[in-house]
């Protein structure tokens, strides 16, 4: 008899801020690759990004929690937040499989553009080990298999989101420049956004 595992997505992201985009590709993935959870694990500090446009974690932390609160499979963890290290993938899995257990598959769901340069991230030759990956792209992105890594090919899907032309920095600047974001992240971020006073400016990386 086979043995079943828990097929567990995992959405990594800086979630700055999280968006319509993310919430409709993680449940477009977990319908179409029939896993039981999706968990959203936002970065504490991301390796790859300017810190000086990113919001404190702890803001970022809540708006995931805000964003998919309605979503019976979707759940968040402060793993990498909590950690005072720089987040790396491979350290994440590692501590997931500890918390998850042997009989969970870990599904990563990632952006095609970054499967494309995933062998330059931290120890990637361990990850064909750990985890399957999910790569996203928008329409009209076309990622080529021989750009990926021959050593993940055969550990990655592909599959394309309408919705993933929203971006986090397309949103950070309607803010700066007072337009509307409604409707480009869910409404209790966007109240979350206007009171706690995000993005306005550049430097975002403060405290609560």
């Amino acid at each position: 008899m086979k043995e079943e595992f828990y097929k567990l997505g995992i959405m990594g992201g800086t979630f700055n801020p999280i968006h319509q985009g993310h919430l409709i590709a993680a449940e477009i993935i977990r319908d179409e690759f029939e896993l039981n959870e999706v968990l959203f694990v936002p970065s504490g500090k991301p390796p790859h990004k300017n810190n000086n446009e990113v919001a404190a974690s702890k803001h970022r932390w809540i708006m995931t929690v805000l964003a998919t609160a309605n979503n019976e499979h979707f759940s968040t963890s402060t793993i990498e937040i909590e950690s005072k290290e720089e987040s790396y993938t491979r350290d994440t899995l590692l501590e997931l499989k500890k918390i998850y257990g042997e009989k969970t598959q870990f599904y990563f769901i990632t952006g095609a553009d970054a499967i494309a340069e995933i062998s330059t991230w931290h120890r990637s030759e361990n990850l064909p080990k750990l985890a399957r990956f999910i790569a996203a792209s928008r329409p009209g992105y076309k990622l080529e298999w021989k750009k990926i890594d021959p050593r993940f090919r055969n550990f990655t899907y592909l599959i394309e989101i309408p919705a993933l032309a929203i971006s986090s920095t397309e949103i950070r600047k309607r803010i700066r420049e007072n337009k509307t974001i409604k409707y480009l992240v869910p409404q209790t971020v966007e109240k979350y956004i206007h009171k706690s006073k995000l993005y306005q400016r550049k430097m975002q990386n403060l405290t609560l």
